[in-house]
């Protein structure tokens, strides 16, 4: 049924996976899901990668939205 793929950062210790993945399942069951129904796929992304993207952007950089918004016509 549900397939949960969840990205972290490489170093996440085998307690917090598992206490993650419990409070994900228990998610599914509180709305009728059995936990052998779940399925969560972890994956660990080395940081060097957060890093190279952090060099990447530049912070003086102004955000620009990606998405305006159509002016409204008539009533709602």
């Amino acid at each position: 049924m549900p397939i949960v793929q969840l990205s972290v950062w490489e170093g996440m210790t085998p307690e917090n996976k598992k206490k993650t993945v419990e409070g994900i399942t228990k998610v599914f069951e509180d709305l009728g899901v059995p936990k052998e129904a779940v399925e969560i796929v972890i994956y660990e992304a080395p940081k060097s990668i957060g890093q190279r993207v952090d060099n990447y952007i530049q912070k003086d950089t102004p955000v620009r939205p990606r998405y305006k918004q159509p002016a409204r016509r008539g009533k709602i």
